[in-house]
Order: C-alpha cells, then structure tokens, then sequence
C-alpha cells in the first residue's frame, strides 16, 4: 500500500483471500481498509466482493461493507435483477460497481449471448441498470480484454465511469481501452492486480511494485494528455 499509494486513485482488495482464511483473514481485510482510510483518505477503496442476492441479504451485505468495513465501492453481480442490486443504492456517499462484462473466457456463456431484441444481455443489464441509479453512484465492471465490446458499452452509458480489469497479467492493451472506453471525464478506472502485486517474489517485491504502478500510471497519464484530459 505504502509502495503504491502515489500512483494510484483506488486500491481494490478481493475479499474471497480474506475470507478465505477465516477470522483472521476478515480481520486482515477490516486493517487493510482501516489503514488505507486512515493515511490515504483519499484514495478510493473498492471492495470486490461481488455480492447481490434478495432484497433482506443484500440489504446485509451494504451494512457489512459500507457501515462495518467502510468501503467506499462495492462490486456487484446483477443476475438476481433491481430488487437485489437496490439495497446497496440506498448509500449516497457509495458506489456500486455492477458487473457489466467481465474480463474472464467464460463471460461467452452467458453476458455474450444474442437477445431477440438484437442486443447482448451483457448490452441489456448496463442499458437498464442506467434506469437504477445516476453516474455519481453507479459504475460498471468493463473487461479490458474486450475493448470493441467496451466501446458498445459506452455507447449506452455515455456518462458513468468503468472499473477496466484485465491490464497487465490478463493481457488488456491499455490504448484500445481508452480508446474505447474514455469520455470528456475520463471515465475509466483501469485495474492491474497481479501485474504489480507479484511484479517481484524477492525481498524487493515492494520496490518491484511501485515501479511497476509507476508505469502504469505514467502510461495512462500520457493516454489523458494525448487526449487532451489532463
């Protein structure tokens, strides 16, 4: 975190490695959040958690992570429809990260397929959700290994930002992303986990991170300049 934290707006711990471990897995993550919180209270915390269930759970889950562990952003998977994805939008101060299109082979199964009306369902789950909440609450997950398919989305969700996973150990190129995905905001958050988590097995696995962060955020700072966004 101390490495990393200068070249980075958020930091997104996935919750199933803690939760994994049990109680002292979920106490790790309560300090990782507390401590992001406390000396970088301005870099964005997302929980990726991807929950959503009936309207009485989900409603637990929102407390667990935005009143228990003060997450800013929750990840959210919108299979089970609105009255599962509503109780995390009862938080004005929160966002909701809903899955749009994922980064994984397997998103073919089902987010890819035709509908009769002619669009994707992955096309139809943003193109509805957009009726559920504004831009300065909800944004959508938008797998960086798709880019013609996040420029799709972007058509239909001109003004809401996208969590991009898939840069670095996926493979995502950084520019056909932003060429797809960028508005006159910005309007992407582009995700690299492994890429800097494990950029070094040694001693240096610190050092080997932030540099790794570094170029990144330099790559994206040249893309924002080019463009005429910074």
């Amino acid at each position: 975190i101390d490495a990393t934290a200068a070249y980075t707006v958020a930091f997104k711990p996935n919750t199933a490695f803690y939760e994994s471990e049990g109680t002292d897995g979920w106490e790790s993550l309560e300090k990782t959040i507390s401590y992001i919180k406390k000396n970088y209270p301005e870099i964005m915390v997302i929980a990726d958690a991807k929950r959503g269930d009936i309207g009485n759970t989900s409603r637990r889950y929102a407390k667990a992570f935005f009143e228990q562990l003060q997450a800013d952003a929750l990840t959210v998977a919108p299979y089970m429809g609105f009255d599962s994805v509503q109780p995390f939008l009862g938080f004005d101060d929160k966002w909701v990260v809903l899955l749009g299109l994922t980064s994984n082979s397997g998103s073919v199964d089902f987010q890819q397929l035709k509908l009769e009306n002619g669009r994707f369902l992955y096309e139809e789950v943003v193109s509805k959700a957009t009726g559920w909440a504004g831009s300065h609450q909800l944004m959508f997950v938008t797998g960086a290994t798709k880019p013609e398919m996040i420029a799709r989305i972007r058509s239909l969700a001109p003004d809401y930002f996208f969590l991009v996973p898939g840069v670095g150990a996926q493979g995502g190129d950084l520019n056909a992303v932003a060429e797809a995905g960028l508005n006159t905001e910005v309007g992407i958050l582009v995700n690299a986990s492994r890429s800097i988590l494990y950029a070094s097995p040694a001693a240096d696995f610190a050092e080997a991170a932030a540099a790794e962060a570094r170029k990144l955020q330099q790559q994206m700072e040249d893309i924002l300049i080019r463009e005429d966004l910074l």
